[in-house]
């Protein structure tokens, strides 16, 4: 009887793959009814381009040189943008596990600074983007240095949390056998909140990016947000589509590979059935 509520019933592998490509066959039926609609109406309708278009435009972006730079612009600003996402993130993701432990596991560093991040993480990270330009610059630096400020409190914060709700008899157990406060840092608390690290990362990549986007829309002459932000004076939906959707497969492919990485190099975490 428990197996015919909608809770306990479970799709086959089949059937989970067209569940979840159906809202994209949606959208994308959606929009290509929309666009013939505006299409027919105004042949020169910018606001929903054919895909005819869109391909044109990326195919002219992605593999025509620029006449008066000779780059291809849509490799150029996918570099630009990963080169700036990557050394942010990275830089991030060190300064949270660092910090993070060290809040979480000690006490006397848990006093000093846990209030401290608290109050970083609640400044609204474009707020200080003007300050971050005053003080670094119009450069690469102050992009970087906006998605460090704001994503590491948030990681800072996870991670120490998790370091606390670790049971205190593996800490008292790895004590007992003659661990220091070094061992039991590496032996018993990394491995175990290393996965968590990942998954927050994760969860990051959206507001990571959309810091990034921001700090390219307003100082930059290459970048994915800077190309957006340049062309939507002319309504250049047929540039700004792909490029968002573009934006949108990086993040999916980033958030793939971190979590095979977790699973792969964590596999007991997975035991629970998560």
């Amino acid at each position: 009887m428990s197996n015919r509520r909608i809770i306990n019933r479970r799709p086959g592998q089949a059937s989970a793959a067209w569940l979840a490509a159906l809202p994209f066959l949606l959208l994308a039926g959606a929009y290509l009814i929309g666009s013939d609609i505006r299409l027919q109406a105004n042949a020169s309708d910018k606001l929903l381009p054919s895909l005819r278009t869109i391909g044109d435009t990326i195919g002219h972006l992605a593999f025509e040189a620029d006449k008066r730079t000779g780059d291809y612009l849509f490799w150029k600003d996918s570099a630009a943008s990963l080169i700036r996402l990557g050394v942010g993130m990275a830089s991030a993701t060190f300064i949270a596990l660092s910090v993070g432990i060290a809040v979480g596991l000690i006490p006397y560093i848990r006093s000093t600074l846990s209030p401290f991040i608290t109050v970083l993480s609640m400044i609204p990270p474009l707020a200080v983007l003007p300050i971050l330009f005053i003080v670094f610059g119009m450069g690469e630096l102050s992009k970087i240095v906006l998605i460090i400020f704001g994503v590491t409190p948030f990681l800072m914060r996870d991670t120490q949390l998790w370091v606390q709700s670790l049971p205190a008899e593996q800490l008292i157990k790895a004590q007992t056998l003659g661990a220091n406060t070094w061992q039991v840092t590496l032996r018993v608390v990394l491995p175990q909140t290393l996965p968590r690290l990942i998954d927050s990362v994760r969860l990051s990549l959206g507001p990571a990016w959309l810091f990034l986007i921001a700090a390219e829309a307003i100082a930059s002459t290459e970048g994915l947000g800077y190309r957006i932000f340049l062309v939507r004076r002319y309504m250049s939906m047929d540039v700004i589509l792909p490029y968002v959707a573009w934006i949108t497969l990086l993040a999916f492919v980033m958030d793939f590979i971190l979590n095979r990485i977790s699973h792969k190099a964590f596999p007991w975490q997975n035991l629970g059935g998560r």
